[in-house]
C-alpha cells in the first residue's frame, strides 16, 4: 500500500541527487545491498572479522606508522555485544552552578585550576542481520540527476558536483575524500579457566602473554589518534593552534583570542560557540547567547535541571516503554515482543527526540560524548531490559558531575555486568572483559601504563560481580580472594564479606577514574569532541589538571575548556558525523515534533510522533551512526576521517532535501519560502539571506555563484518568495554547503 503521508512522485528538478526514489511509507530508502556498507566509510558487516595487524602481518606494529593504519585484531566476547519548571537564567554575574564569584583581580575562572602561565550479528541500518548500502551499486560520486525536462537548470548538476567536492575538504584545505579501513575484532571467544597467578589471559588471546604492555599488542585502538596519524590528518593538524592560554572566563576568553586559522565560517564567536555547545546552531540559540551573554548563556547550559522541558520532551511520555522500569520490561518481555515494542529502539527514539528539541542542549552534547566513552550499545542481548535505566542512572545522572561516581555506577549495573560479561566471572574461571574494558577504554587507556598482569589481576579482584533477577548482586562465592596489585592501587583483598569485597572493588573503580592516564585520556577526549580533531596538548594538559584538581568532577573541566583560548581559536576545525549533520539540519529548519495537517496513520497503534522518530532512527541507522549504535564497547570514532564517503555524505543531503520539502508528515515544517521572513527579490540577495537564515553567515562568492548555478539564475535575476521555484533546491544545496557541515 502507497504511503498516505508521502506524494507519489515528485517533479525531476526536485528529485535524488542519486536518482534513488524518495522515502517509502518506513520512512527510510530501500538500501541497494549491491554496494558493501563499509565502502561508505563504516565498519564491515562483520565487526568480528579478521582484520589486517600490520603491513607485514607483524601484530606489533605501531598502529600510527603506516598510511591507512590497518587495525589490530583482537577482544573476543563470549556472548553478545558484549522536571520542574525553570526559573529566570542567573544575571550574567552570577557565579559557575556550585562555585565560589571570582575576584576582581582577574582570578581564575570559578573551579578553573590556577593557569601555570592536556561473532554477534551485526547492527545495521535494517536492525541486526546482514546489511547493504544505501547508495547506488558505483562507488564514488553519484549521479546528481536534477535537472527538469526543458534544461531550465542544465548546470545543476555540474554545480552540485562542485558544491560536492567542496564540502569533501571542508577542513583545512586537506584531502579528505578517504575511507579509512576499520578495525575488526575477533569472534568466538573461548573462554578458559585460568589459574590466580597471571601467567594466562581468559579473554580468547593466550598469544599476549601477561606482563606485557599492551600498547605493543593492541587490542582496540586509540581510533581518533590512528584516523589523524594519517597524511590528511597531518595535514589538519597544521591549521590547527599548538598553543593558548587560560582566561578568567569564557567570555573574557572569547573577547580575546584572535581567530588565526584557515576556515570558510564566520570567525564569530557567539556562532561558534552556538556550534560546538549544541547540537546545531538556531535562530533562537544564538539569540539566546546573544541576549544573555557567553557567560551567563552558558551557567544556565550547566544547569540543565532548571530548564524547563520543552514541548517535543514531555510529547515522550507516547513513548510507553520510557515509563517502565527495568524489573518491568524484564517480567512484560514477551507481552511487549508480541505488540511489537522495542524498549531499547524507543531510548533511542527519546534520545534524538532531546537532540533536536530539548533547550539543555550541553547537557545532551555530555550525554552523546560519554555514551561513546563508557559505551554500552543500545542493541546487545539484554539492552531491551537493562539499556534505559543505564541511559538514566549512570550516562545522565553524572554527565554534568562526577566521573568517577558514573564509572562506579556503571560497574554496578545490569547492563554492563551483562554486555561485557562479568556474570560469567567467578574465581576459577576468570572473565577479563570487564577488566580489561575498564583499563582500556573507560579510564587509562591503552597507553596508560597498565599491563596484562595488571588486567588479569583487576578481573580477579571484580570476580562475584554479576546480575540476579534482573538485579546487581554480589556473589561471595564465587569472589577471588588474595592480595592485589593493578597499576599503583593494591589491597589484601581479605574478605568475601560482600560489603567489604564490594568496598574494595569500588575504592579499585574509584582509584583508576583518577589515575593521572585517566585525567589525560578524558581530557584528549573533550578536546577533541570540543576544539579539534587535533587538539593542542596545551589544552590536554589543562584540562586534565583541571580534572585532577577537582577530583574527577566534569563542570570545572568544562569551565576551564571554555575559559581556554584554544577553543575560541578553533573555528572550523570539526565537521559533524552523519548524525551531527542530520539533527543539525532537523533543528535549523525548524522542524515541530507535532503531526501535519494531512497526516494520516495506517493504524493507531502509534503516535504520530513515536512514528516520526522512529522515522529518523532508521534514516541514522542508514547512515551508519545513531545514539549508542556502535556495537563494540569502543563508541564511535570522533574524528571526520573515519566518516569520510561521498555516499553517506549525498544521502544526508538526500534526507535534508525531505524535511526541506516537509515529507515526513509525522511532524511539521516550516515552507521552505516562509524561511525567510520577507525574501529580497533578486536571487544574489535572496540566497544571501537563506544563508544567513540556514547556517548563519553568508557563503563565499565561489559558494554563492554554485549555489545560483543549481538555480540556473544569475545574480540580479528577479524571484519571488518561491525563488521562481527554486526555493527548496537552494535550501538543500544550501545546507549542502561547508558552512553546515562544519561546526
Amino acid at each position: 500500500m502507497a504511503d498516505q503521508n508521502v506524494p507519489p512522485h515528485r517533479p525531476r528538478d526536485e528529485g535524488r541527487w542519486d536518482g534513488r526514489p524518495h522515502p517509502t511509507s518506513d520512512g527510510y530508502h530501500q538500501p541497494h545491498p549491491a554496494q558493501p556498507y563499509h565502502a561508505a566509510g563504516h565498519p564491515p558487516a562483520d565487526p568480528y572479522h579478521r582484520g589486517q595487524d600490520g603491513p607485514q602481518g607483524d601484530p606489533r606494529t605501531p598502529y600510527a606508522s603506516w598510511p591507512g593504519h590497518p587495525q589490530q585484531a583482537g577482544h573476543p566476547y563470549q556472548s553478545g555485544y558484549p522536571q520542574q519548571p525553570a526559573p529566570a537564567p542567573q544575571p550574567a554575574h552570577a557565579p559557575w552552578p556550585g562555585q565560589p564569584q571570582p575576584s576582581a583581580q582577574q582570578a581564575p575562572w570559578p573551579g578553573v585550576a590556577e593557569p601555570a602561565r592536556r561473532g554477534p550479528q551485526w547492527v545495521g541500518p535494517a536492525g541486526l542481520g546482514p546489511q547493504g548500502y544505501p547508495g547506488g551499486s558505483d562507488r564514488g560520486l553519484p549521479n546528481l540527476d536534477d535537472d527538469d525536462d526543458h534544461g531550465r537548470r542544465g548546470s545543476r548538476r555540474k554545480a552540485l558536483a562542485a558544491l560536492g567536492g567542496t564540502a569533501a575538504v571542508v577542513a583545512g584545505g586537506a584531502a579528505l575524500a578517504m575511507t579509512p579501513q576499520f578495525r575488526g575484532l575477533f569472534g568466538e571467544d573461548a573462554a578458559v579457566a585460568g589459574d590466580a597467578t597471571g601467567t594466562k589471559v581468559t579473554d580468547g588471546n593466550a598469544a599476549r602473554p601477561s606482563g606485557q604492555q599492551p600498547s605493543t599488542v593492541r587490542t582496540y585502538t586509540e581510533q581518533n589518534e590512528s584516523y589523524m596519524g594519517s597524511r590528511a590528518g597531518a595535514a589538519l593538524k597544521k591549521n590547527t593552534p599548538t598553543t593558548g592560554r587560560i582566561f578568567a572566563g569564557p567570555a573574557a576568553a572569547a573577547e580575546a583570542t584572535e581567530v588565526t586559522v584557515k576556515t570558510v565560517l564566520a570567525k564569530d564567536p557567539v556562532r561558534h560557540l552556538a556550534t560546538r555547545t549544541t547540537f546545531g546552531a538556531t535562530p533562537k540559540v544564538l539569540a539566546d547567547i546573544k541576549r544573555m551573554g557567553i557567560d551567563a548563556w552558558l551557567r544556565w547550559q550547566l544547569d540543565p535541571e532548571k530548564i524547563a522541558p520543552t514541548k517535543a520532551e514531555l510529547k515522550l511520555s507516547e513513548l510507553p516503554t520510557l515509563r517502565m522500569t527495568s524489573k518491568q520490561l524484564r517480567e512484560q518481555r514477551d507481552m511487549l515482543n508480541e505488540k511489537g515494542a522495542q524498549p531499547e529502539k524507543e531510548m533511542v527514539d527519546a534520545t534524538i527526540a532531546r537532540q533536536i528539541w530539548s533547550d539543555r542542549q550541553l547537557f545532551e552534547v555530555m550525554v552523546d560524548f560519554w555514551n561513546d566513552f563508557l559505551h554500552v550499545a543500545a542493541d546487545f542481548d539484554g539492552g531491551e531490559v537493562y539499556r534505559h535505566s543505564f541511559d538514566l542512572e549512570v550516562v545522565r545522572k553524572y554527565a554534568l558531575a562526577s566521573y568517577p561516581e558514573m564509572l562506579v555506577a556503571a560497574n554496578k549495573h545490569p547492563a554492563l555486568l551483562l554486555y561485557l560479561n562479568q556474570n560469567d566471572s567467578r574465581a576459577d574461571a576468570v572473565n577479563e572483559n570487564l577488566a580489561r574494558e575498564n583499563l582500556e577504554l573507560y579510564s587509562v587507556g591503552v597507553d596508560g601504563g597498565y599491563t596484562e598482569k595488571d588486567v588479569r589481576q583487576a578481573a580477579m579482584l571484580q570476580t562475584g560481580r554479576g546480575v540476579a533477577d534482573g538485579e546487581y548482586v554480589f556473589r561471595a562465592d564465587r569472589h577471588y580472594v588474595g592480595k592485589v596489585k593493578i597499576l599503583g592501587f593494591s589491597h589484601a583483598n581479605a574478605s568475601k564479606d560482600p560489603e567489604q569485597a564490594d568496598a574494595v572493588i569500588d575504592s579499585y573503580i574509584r582509584y583508576i577514574a583518577l589515575h593521572p592516564s585517566t585525567a589525560k585520556y578524558i581530557a584528549q577526549s573533550l578536546a577533541t569532541r570540543f576544539v579539534s580533531d587535533t587538539p593542542p596538548k596545551t589544552l590536554v594538559d589543562r584540562l586534565a589538571k583541571t580534572y585532577t584538581a577537582n577530583k574527577g568532577l566534569i563542570k570545572p573541566v568544562l569551565m576551564t575548556l571554555f575559559s581556554s583560548s584554544e577553543f575560541w581559536a578553533s573555528v572550523g576545525q570539526k565537521v559533524r558525523r552523519p548524525m551531527e549533520y542530520l539533527i543539525a539540519s532537523y533543528r535549523v529548519l525548524g522542524v515541530s515534533p507535532e503531526a501535519s495537517p494531512d497526516y494520516k496513520a495506517d493504524d493507531n497503534k502509534r503516535t504520530a510522533y513515536a512514528r516520526g522518530l522512529r522515522q529518523i532512527h532508521d534514516k541514522l541507522r542508514e547512515l551508519g551512526q545513531y545514539p549508542m549504535g556502535q556495537p563494540t564497547p569502543d563508541g564511535y570514532p570522533d574524528v571526520y576521517l573515519a566518516w569520510t564517503s561521498a555516499g553517506t555524505m549525498v544521502n544526508g543531503w538526500n534526507e535534508v532535501g525531505d524535511i526541506v520539502n516537509g515529507y515526513r508528515k509525522a511532524f511539521s515544517y516550516v515552507k521552505p519560502e516562509k524561511l525567510v521572513a520577507k525574501p529580497p527579490a533578486t536571487a544574489g540577495a535572496y540566497v544571501d539571506a537563506l544563508a544567513l537564515r540556514l547556517v548563519h553567515q553568508k557563503l563565499t562568492a565561489k559558494e554563492k555563484a554554485l549555489i545560483l548555478g543549481v538555480a540556473g539564475v544569475s545574480a540580479g535575476t528577479k524571484v519571488d518568495a518561491t525563488f521562481n521555484g527554486a526555493v527548496t533546491a537552494v535550501a538543500r544545496a544550501i545546507l549542502a554547503s561547508p558552512q553546515h557541515h562544519l561546526r
